[in-house]
């Protein structure tokens, strides 16, 4: 644990590019989605990445080298949909523990092979956690505002059993993400805290909200300061925002909260905006000289790439980012 620290103290750290992004390049059709081992599944599977880590192990890996090798010193693994929650939409709930297992397992080989051969350089693996594709704080009925499709409690179970399965596969740290609902992510912390009791360890915890449009809020309705307060009880290693926006519209939400705490800030930024098609054509430069608008006004101290963003665009800004010191961590006077 006290590795990141002192890494967070030392640089910049750089965290992965999209594992989606990287994903759709091996064009994997619904044959390639089952492997052998899910060949008579009765659901269709395609499109459901996490599975990837058992059917296709060579590829996550393979994707896990290419950031580590572009300079990144984080790298999230494949479970952004690890939640029983988010797999029953396959069918798939009782794969949840081995899913999350597995992926951990494959980036943390790949992350050790790279701390052998630079051991000056440590690398890392954040356990990926997805907000699910439920919201605790909204109705998802505009017939019935006090309905919701799930419940804290069905959430915090959830997220357990995921968070046991990245701590046990190797998971150096975890990385709730993509919060647009704070008690979601409330929920994950929660679930967080009761197996760090239960396996007496200690992991260090990322969390990284997302503002969803020009309002500068999240789903749910909070401000980035807001966002900032309300999860603010908790030992974070970092707190920060993702996805939703590119780099230059994220900067004000960073600034809001970079002077606010003693947590580390984090951002990991789409590749611009989606065109017309949903693709994202924001160039490795044209985000990088984005992101160096944060680095020059001493707001980041981890910093990645979101939906679009490839091992190019993780190698520019990982190049830009060992010129600037990282924003001081420090305990604010209160």
């Amino acid at each position: 644990m006290s590795k990141i620290y002192q890494a967070l103290q030392e640089r910049i750290l750089v965290l992965d590019g999209a594992m989606g992004t990287m994903l759709q390049q091996y064009n994997f059709s619904e044959a390639d989605f089952r492997g052998d081992r899910f060949k008579e599944y009765p659901s269709s599977l395609k499109g459901n990445n996490d599975l990837l880590s058992l059917t296709q192990p060579k590829a996550i890996a393979e994707i896990h080298q290419k950031y580590f090798e572009a300079g990144a010193d984080i790298v999230e693994t494949n479970t952004f949909s690890g939640t029983t929650i988010a797999m029953a939409d396959y069918n798939m709930e009782n794969l949840v523990y081995e899913l999350n297992y597995e992926s951990a397992k494959i980036a943390k080989q790949v992350a050790n092979e790279f701390n052998l051969k630079e051991p000056n350089k440590p690398r890392f693996v954040a356990g990926s956690i997805g907000p699910t594709n439920r919201t605790a704080s909204m109705s998802p009925d505009v017939n019935d505002p006090g309905y919701r499709a799930v419940t804290f409690n069905e959430l915090r179970i959830a997220y357990k059993e995921q968070v046991e399965a990245l701590i046990d596969g190797g998971a150096d740290l975890l990385l709730v993400e993509t919060v647009f609902d704070t008690l979601n992510a409330k929920a994950a912390l929660f679930a967080i805290e009761e197996v760090k009791e239960e396996k007496k360890v200690d992991i260090p915890i990322m969390l990284s909200g997302t503002i969803t449009d020009a309002s500068g809020r999240t789903l749910s309705g909070q401000t980035a300061e807001a966002f900032l307060i309300s999860v603010s009880h908790i030992p974070l290693l970092s707190v920060g925002f993702n996805c939703a926006l590119g780099a230059n519209l994220l900067q004000p939400h960073l600034e809001a909260i970079a002077s606010k705490t003693h947590f580390a800030i984090s951002a990991h930024p789409n590749a611009g905006l989606p065109n017309a098609f949903g693709e994202y054509d924001e160039s490795p430069e044209e985000m990088g000289a984005q992101i160096e608008e944060y680095l020059k006004k001493d707001l980041i101290n981890i910093i990645g790439g979101c939906c679009g963003t490839t091992p190019e665009h993780i190698k520019v800004i990982s190049d830009i980012a060992s010129k600037y010191e990282p924003r001081p961590i420090k305990e604010l006077a209160l």
